[in-house]
């Protein structure tokens, strides 16, 4: 696939914000200079805002006069090479409607799973769920945020992939989702737990004990303490 300036207008875009930032222009993808790939995503992962709003974003140490002009410049750079991306509607700025971003697309098959027990929509849901790191390699204050706010969600949504494939007896797939949430939070003990009665479930005692020792060693080194009762009782039961 070969990266190419847009020609055609009529043909929509496809933004992907996760793994490494990628703009496709129906099979195609489009070179896009740094400068105009903080304003997309921005504006991408915000929705429309006012000027004086993203200039502040992208530019917060520039006086407000030079980060204005800062993003006149790159709205024009866009409009010019990315004909139909951008929507200027005079101080409210927005990207075309018609605009796929992978992470709409994954919220959205989150909140759907939420309220259906399909297991296809779930198995994508899951696999969506792991690959959706936010804009890897960015540092930005306002990208550390956002990539912070998706950790939560991802974790919130995986233990809740973890409970429900518990509850209907799906331990390996329990137990894949534990350790995918133990990677975006490698101290969150009650998922631990959740591993450890996945692996249980699975019949493998060694496989929860490995779980506990684990994280009890990290909990250690890293905060100087000790798992719960309720962790340190669970794990002496499987010992008997």
């Amino acid at each position: 696939m070969g990266i190419v300036m847009v020609q055609d207008n009529d043909v929509r875009f496809e933004l992907n914000l996760f793994e490494r930032w990628q703009l496709l222009h129906g099979q195609s993808e489009v070179h896009v200079a740094w400068r105009q790939q903080r304003l997309i995503s921005a504006l991408a992962i915000y929705g429309p805002r006012n000027r004086r709003y993203i200039s502040g974003l992208l530019w917060p140490d520039s006086p407000d006069a030079r980060a204005l002009e800062s993003l006149r410049v790159s709205m024009h750079l866009i409009s010019r090479e990315l004909p139909g991306l951008l929507v200027n509607s005079g101080q409210i700025v927005s990207l075309a409607d018609g605009l796929k971003v992978d992470l709409h697309q994954c919220l959205a098959q989150v909140r759907k799973c939420e309220q259906t027990d399909s297991n296809a929509a779930e198995d994508v849901c899951f696999s969506r769920l792991l690959h959706a790191e936010l804009l890897p390699g960015w540092y930005e204050d306002w990208v550390l945020l956002e990539q912070n706010r998706l950790r939560n969600f991802r974790l919130r949504a995986l233990v809740m992939h973890v409970r429900r494939w518990l509850d209907r007896g799906e331990a390996e797939k329990a137990a894949d989702a534990a350790l995918g949430a133990l990677d975006l939070e490698p101290l969150h003990e009650a998922c631990v737990g959740l591993l450890m009665h996945a692996e249980l479930k699975m019949g493998n005692r060694a496989g929860a004990l490995h779980a506990f020792e684990r994280f009890r060693g990290k909990l250690k080194v890293e905060l100087g303490v000790s798992p719960s009762d309720h962790l340190m009782q669970l794990a002496a039961r499987i010992r008997v």
